[in-house]
């Protein structure tokens, strides 16, 4: 416990002593307990710090209006006491604001920040007219909006045990705590400002979070000068409802080994020259454009392997590797894959139609007849719109 201008500020420190430290911080209405899903996922590469903001969970929730560098103020003291000179901040909505006014106001104390589902500006008046709501009929008079807010309806249908927990979890914060949170929210002024982080940062935005989108808030925190982006599913609190993605995400960001990216981006960019070379421009663009958060590993693993490492081998030409492909392809029945590299072939170039014919022939008697049957009818209709675009 810290006391700091006489409020007392609930935390805790737990992992191995010799991990890196991240300090966790909660969104308005949650406590510490907001990353317990994450945590599993976490321990085993930070030393993770965990912090009740004051208003929330077992810190004290004083009266009047809170601002986001007093909020800021209490981090950097409870640091102190946890011994923790410097760390790595991530934070959740409100704790992504205060961790933006951390490394504004205490820029030495800051090693790198994830901004998770939050934003540098929100709508005065809408907080106003909740901070009122909650002034005069308590937490529980918006418990309900909030959980709709924080949680994706498909989430709160599976998971109705999580929902209600959250939804008891605001209902009984104090009042004073979650209104003066809010005054925070409404008073922020970062917008102006967020170009001079000069730390390294990571936006998380969710696909269904309609508090916090990309578009008008996280789109903005990428102003910040060298930040990166990634999108998760789930709605506004990715540390209940993705914990795994938003985990990894974070593994990846703040223990990313410099030289071991560096060379895996050499692989990928030496990958994607044989792919574009092999299966064009227009289909490449297609297909890195429909990457998401969760095939986007699988992606970037192909091309540095299959496309960089084995598409990049000098024993073969690339006609004899399409051909071996189409006989794979077609043997297995892939016949996605087998589309895909003979409407490639046919139009760049890389076999002849007699070619196609013959590796067929072969297929019918290494791999069956009925293969060989269905890859003839596959090609054709390949061939079939080939003939109709010219």
């Amino acid at each position: 416990m810290t006391q700091r201008d006489g409020v007392r500020l609930h935390w805790r420190l737990e992992g191995a002593a010799d991990r890196p430290v991240l300090v966790l911080l909660n969104s308005i209405g949650t406590d510490l307990s907001l990353w317990d899903r994450a945590i599993p996922l976490l321990l085993p590469a930070f030393r993770l710090l965990r912090i009740d903001m004051r208003g929330h969970g077992g810190s004290d929730a004083p009266d009047g209006d809170y601002g986001l560098a007093m909020l800021a103020s209490d981090i950097a003291a409870v640091m102190d006491d946890a011994g923790v000179e410097q760390a790595a901040v991530a934070g959740v909505s409100l704790g992504g604001m205060v961790a933006m006014q951390l490394a504004l106001d205490h820029p030495t104390r800051v090693k790198a920040l994830a901004l998770i589902c939050t934003s540098a500006t929100m709508d005065p008046a809408a907080w106003q007219t909740r901070i009122d709501a909650v002034r005069a009929n308590g937490t529980e008079a918006i418990a309900d909006m909030a959980v709709g807010r924080f949680l994706s309806p498909g989430f709160t249908a599976r998971h109705p045990e999580v929902a209600d927990s959250l939804r008891d979890g605001i209902a009984r914060q104090a009042a004073a705590g979650y209104a003066g949170a809010g005054a925070a929210i409404r008073d922020m002024a970062l917008a102006d400002r967020i170009t001079a982080i000069t730390v390294p940062t990571l936006v998380v935005t969710a696909t269904l979070d309609i508090s916090t989108p990309y578009a008008g808030h996280g789109e903005h925190l990428l102003t910040i000068p060298g930040a990166q982006h990634v999108g998760v599913d789930g709605a506004h609190l990715p540390p209940i409802e993705v914990p795994t993605a938003l985990a990894t995400a974070l593994r990846h960001f703040l223990c990313a080994d410099n030289t071991t990216t560096q060379a895996a981006d050499t692989l990928f960019d030496a990958g994607l020259v044989n792919r574009r070379r092999v299966l064009g421009d227009a289909w490449v663009d297609s297909s890195l454009a429909k990457r998401t958060a969760f095939t986007a590993d699988f992606q970037a693993m192909i091309t540095r392997i299959a496309w960089g490492e084995i598409w990049g081998r000098p024993g073969l030409d690339d006609r004899t590797r399409r051909l071996l492909v189409l006989a794979i392809t077609c043997a297995l029945g892939r016949w996605e894959e087998f589309a895909l590299h003979v409407r490639a072939g046919l139009t760049q170039g890389g076999f002849t139609l007699d070619e196609l014919k013959e590796v067929l022939m072969q297929t019918a008697i290494y791999a069956g007849v009925p293969a060989a049957n269905t890859g003839f009818a596959e090609a054709q209709k390949i061939i079939a719109i080939i003939e109709q675009e010219a």
